[in-house]
């Protein structure tokens, strides 16, 4: 872990004394307010269902009087002695409107409806014939009736002849008021809240959102298991609600009627949350004044340090020049003092320790320089010998010649390797051409090594190969890696194979051969100048201008596998295409497979 500075510690801990007032600050203004805010809910709840209960028992008691004051009517009574349902149903209606119900029911004195009269479709005769022979079981005069998804508060009342003392029946009425969406906004005013009504397992009607329905509803079966006074809270999409559920269909009846008031306890909330915003804005502005006030306090006392620790951050990258104020008698100037003595200090050993790593930098590459040198002048001197024999023929006078040449060439190869690495990443003389050309190229140069004939080499290219580069030193690049490849390939079974894909914008080059790898010795240090393992006349300068190419042309090289079965270079270099065409006016080939083998 890092050290931490001392304006650092000093800011930090004041941070964490004002973060930890302003959140236990707002963790008990939280809890108070969510408290008081719950016990509001909770008594609005309360209050709530009371209203409600108030409001339908002056309903139910209005609708009794009201079947009451219809059964006791002549004028219904002589209709129901007609006996015709075709007639009871046409001049019902009069009494239906009369009555102002949602719905009107006349039976007659068997049971059978004669007349049914709805505000809305949906509740059919069957339906109807159905709840009035529960209710007519039942003996009650309150019934709820379900049914085509409408929920009725009804009440029945016979009809009969006379006064009711002389059991003369002619019929039974009964009239009710759908639960629908007027009633339920009458009672979502009433209750200041959400509302909800269910018949047994299933949702009725409610004032929530389609989604919320949706949820709700999902939730019903436990919801009307859980019927009592106690609120609860529920979830409805991303909003909280406080709820109490109450039964209002009397106890022994076969469907329970359910009412579900929600109150949202999010939106009651709502300015707990701007309370704290304002809390966090309000510690965040202490926090920010507080640490000005430390910053400026304790720079006198950190600057010092400040002075040092940049004088050991430069001394790190090397720069022994960077300025340190030696003012002052305490500790800190002391310490100031100490480092830039031991920084001279330091400046001179290193300076030193250079001029011994150049010498002997000048003396291996003079070694190994004089030791290739010679090898070739000796194979020159004699060769040139031997061409003064006069008995030689002319076929010995030109191998004689050959040999000459290639020590030649090899000088200078070495040379030319050398003045690499003095030139810079400017020298490139960029041409567009074709990466496989320039493959070939060398795969020719390399094939003409009287060692390199039994090699076979594979060469495939996968897209197109043309771009911008230097067409001499990628084709010196190739040469190399081709070269070192067929030494390190068995005598008799030597394989190399050389991949060129075009991939996202670069060119992805892979050398690889089937040799026993890369000694473990060298593998550190295998692109640094003068390495080399095993190799007779090998300068160890091959790699190391391999790279300096690559990546002057914007690339890199690696090793991306070596094993006893062989290695595999890789080469990645970027595509520059000419802007007008982005493939030089050749078609992109498929994959071509070339072999070459002498």
């Amino acid at each position: 872990m890092g050290r931490v500075r001392l304006r650092s510690k000093i800011l930090l801990s004041l941070l964490s004394t004002s973060l930890g007032l302003t959140m236990g600050s707002l963790l008990v203004v939280r809890r108070s307010v969510q408290k008081q805010v719950r016990a509001e809910i909770l008594q609005d709840l309360s209050n709530s269902v009371g209203t409600f209960q108030n409001v339908q028992q002056q309903r139910e008691a209005s609708l009794s009087r009201l079947a009451a004051l219809l059964a006791d009517l002549p004028t219904l009574k002589a209709l129901m002695t007609s006996g015709d349902p075709v007639t009871i149903q046409d001049a019902s209606a009069d009494f239906w409107r009369l009555s102002g119900s949602s719905l009107f029911v006349l039976a007659d004195r068997s049971g059978r409806v004669t007349a049914l009269h709805t505000r809305t479709p949906g509740f059919t005769r069957a339906l109807a014939q159905e709840s009035l022979d529960r209710a007519v079981r039942d003996e009650q005069t309150e019934h709820w009736w379900f049914g085509g998804g409408h929920l009725y508060e009804a009440f029945v009342q016979p009809i009969y002849f006379g006064t009711p003392s002389r059991k003369n029946l002619l019929g039974v009425l009964a009239v009710g008021y759908e639960i629908d969406e007027e009633v339920v906004r009458n009672v979502e005013r009433a209750a200041a809240g959400q509302v909800a009504f269910g018949y047994g397992n299933e949702l009725v009607v409610s004032t929530l959102s389609e989604a919320q329905r949706a949820q709700l509803m999902a939730k019903w079966d436990s919801l009307a298991a859980a019927v009592g006074p106690g609120p609860a809270e529920i979830d409805l999409g991303n909003e909280r609600y406080l709820r109490a559920t109450m039964r209002l269909s009397p106890a022994g009846s076969p469907g329970v009627v359910t009412l579900v008031v929600l109150k949202s306890y999010d939106q009651a909330t709502a300015f707990l949350r701007q309370l704290n915003r304002l809390l966090v804005v309000l510690g965040l502005a202490t926090v920010v004044a507080g640490g000005l006030i430390v910053v400026v306090i304790s720079h006198t006392f950190t600057r010092p340090l400040k002075n040092l620790v940049g004088g050991v951050r430069s001394l790190e990258r090397g720069d022994y020049a960077y300025p340190l104020p030696r003012g002052g008698d305490d500790e800190v100037a002391e310490v100031t003092a100490a480092f830039a003595r031991m920084r001279q200090t330091l400046q001179t050993a290193q300076m030193q320790l250079l001029e011994s790593e150049q010498l002997a930098t000048i003396g291996r590459m003079a070694s190994s320089i004089s030791h290739d040198l010679r090898h070739f002048l000796t194979a020159v001197v004699a060769n040139a010998e031997f061409l003064c024999e006069a008995r030689l023929g002319r076929r010995e006078r030109e191998q004689l010649y050959r040999e000459i040449r290639v020590a030649v060439s090899q000088m200078t190869d070495l040379i030319e390797s050398l003045l690499e690495f003095s030139r810079t990443r400017e020298s490139l003389r960029p041409m567009y051409g074709s990466l496989e050309e320039a493959l070939l190229r060398s795969v020719e140069a390399v094939h003409a090594h009287p060692n390199f004939h039994h090699v076979e080499i594979e060469v495939y290219c996968d897209g197109p190969t043309e771009g911008w580069f230097d067409p001499g030193k990628i084709e010196r690049v190739f040469h190399n890696l081709l070269f070192n490849a067929c030494e390190a390939a068995p005598p008799e079974t030597g394989a190399v194979r050389v991949t060129i894909r075009n991939e996202n914008g670069s060119f992805v080059i892979r050398v690889a051969d089937n040799g026993g790898g890369i000694a473990e010795a060298i593998r550190p240090r295998l692109f640094r100048p003068f390495v080399s393992y095993g190799k007779e006349n090998g300068s160890g300068l091959g790699l190391a201008v391999v790279q300096k190419i690559v990546q002057d042309h914007g690339g890199e090289i690696m090793v991306e596998s070596t094993a006893a079965t062989g290695t595999v270079f890789k080469i990645v270099l970027p595509n520059a295409n000419p802007p007008d065409d982005p493939h030089g006016g050749i078609p992109a080939p498929g994959l071509v497979q070339i072999v070459r083998k002498r």
